[in-house]
C-alpha cells in the first residue's frame, strides 16, 4: 500500500478510493471562464482539476478560482519558481512541478518550504518529452528506466530539504513505456502515482490509449488516482476516466453496462438502445449491473447477472430483473419502462 497525501480534504494513496483528476484548457486569468469549466468537470465527476500557471496573472486568478470551486485545485508550474510561491500563498491544494525545470536547488528548496508551511502536496511530474539530457544519454531515449530514474532524483531533492508529502507520475505517450516505468516505480516507492498516458490524440485513439496503460495498471493494483488526457472537450476525459474505473470495478456506486454483440438473430435497434440506456445511465449512482440483449429467447439467461435489463424481440421486447421475466413491453418503451424499474432499485 502507497503512502497517504491530502489534496485538499481529497486524499490519495493509502487504500483511498482511486480519484478522477483533468485540467482545464481555458485562459487560467479569466477566472469566469475558467469556473465554469470546473464547474463542468465537477459535474461530470471530477474530484481534483489542474490549472496552468504560465504567469503572473495565471498565477494571481488562483486565488479566485479557489473561492468560486468545491473540489481540489492543482497548479500546473514550469521554469519560474515564484508562480509556485504566489499560487501556494493563494491556497492552492497542490503543486505540480517538475524539479527539474523549476531552477536551482534554492527555488526547489523555496518551493519546498512553502508547500511544508501549508501542508499542500508536490506532485513530481516526470514527462518522457522532458527528460533531463544525462538521463537521456545514459539510457538512450526516454525509457521507461530513463523516467524512474529522473523521478527518483526529484524525490532526492526533495527529500533534502525535508520535504514528503508527494505524488509522482511518469508518463510517456508510448503506452508500454508508461505502463512499465509505473510497474518499476511501484516496486521501488511507496509514494502515491498519478497515472497517465500524455499525447493521446484524439477521443477514440486516446481513449483507447488510456483504457489499456491506465486501466491495465489498475488491474494490476498500481495506481491512486489518473487523469486521461485527450485532445477534447476535457468533461470527454472525465467520462473515459470513469469508463475505465468501472471496466476494472474500481468504479465504487456507479451502475456497469453489459449489451451482446449484434447477430442475425436480432430484431430490434440493439446499437441505438445500448446507447440510449448509456447516455441515461450517466445521471445514476448506483452499484448495479444493466444489461441491453438483444435476443429475447437468450437474452435474459445470458444476463442473468444483471440486476436488471431488457431484451428485444419484433417490435416488442423483455423487461427482467436478475433472469427473472418482469413483463413484456413494446419496443417503443422499452428504456422508458427500464429505468423506471432501475428508480425502484
Amino acid at each position: 500500500m502507497t503512502k497517504q497525501i491530502l489534496v485538499g480534504a481529497t486524499p490519495i494513496g493509502g487504500g483511498a478510493p482511486v480519484t478522477v483528476q483533468s485540467m482545464t484548457n481555458t485562459s487560467t486569468g479569466d477566472v469566469a471562464a475558467t469556473v465554469e469549466q470546473i464547474r463542468a468537470l465537477e459535474e461530470a465527476g471530477c474530484q481534483i482539476v489542474r490549472v496552468a500557471v504560465p504567469d503572473l496573472a495565471a498565477a494571481r486568478a488562483v486565488g479566485a478560482i479557489r473561492e468560486r470551486i468545491s473540489i481540489p485545485l492543482v497548479v500546473d508550474i514550469h521554469f519560474d519558481y515564484k508562480l509556485a510561491l504566489e499560487c501556494i500563498a493563494a491556497g492552492c491544494d497542490k503543486v505540480r512541478i517538475n524539479p527539474g525545470n523549476i531552477g536551482g536547488p534554492d527555488k526547489v528548496k523555496a518551493v519546498a518550504d512553502a508547500c511544508r508551511q501549508r501542508n499542500v502536496p508536490i506532485r513530481i511530474g516526470v514527462n518522457g518529452g522532458s527528460l533531463e539530457k544525462p538521463v537521456l544519454a545514459k539510457y538512450g531515449g526516454a525509457t521507461a528506466q530513463a523516467l524512474v530514474e529522473s523521478a527518483m532524483g526529484h524525490i532526492a531533492l526533495l527529500n533534502r530539504f525535508d520535504f514528503d508529502d508527494i505524488c509522482v507520475s511518469l508518463k510517456s505517450s508510448r503506452v508500454p513505456v508508461a505502463m512499465e516505468a509505473y510497474r518499476l516505480m511501484a516496486q521501488q516507492t511507496d509514494y502515491p502515482l498519478h497515472l497517465g498516458v500524455t499525447e493521446t490524440g484524439t477521443l477514440r485513439m486516446g481513449t483507447l490509449k488510456s483504457a489499456i496503460g491506465i486501466g491495465g495498471l489498475l488491474a494490476m493494483g498500481i495506481g491512486d488516482t489518473l487523469r486521461v488526457s485527450l485532445s477534447a472537450d476535457p468533461v470527454e476525459e472525465i467520462y473515459a476516466a470513469r469508463d475505465i474505473l468501472k471496466a476494472v470495478g474500481l468504479a465504487e456506486g456507479e451502475p456497469d453496462l453489459i449489451a451482446c454483440p449484434t447477430c442475425g438473430r436480432t430484431r430490434i435497434d440493439l446499437i441505438g438502445l445500448a446507447e440510449q440506456v448509456e447516455e441515461r445511465l450517466r445521471g445514476v449512482h448506483k452499484p448495479i449491473t444493466v444489461a441491453v440483449m438483444g435476443c429475447a429467447v437468450n437474452g435474459p439467461g445470458e444476463a442473468a447477472a444483471a440486476d436488471v435489463g431488457i431484451a428485444g424481440g419484433d417490435g416488442e421486447g423483455l423487461l427482467f430483473r436478475r433472469g427473472e421475466i418482469v413483463r413484456k413491453v413494446p419496443q417503443a418503451e422499452l428504456v422508458d419502462r427500464l429505468f423506471e424499474l432501475i428508480e425502484l432499485l
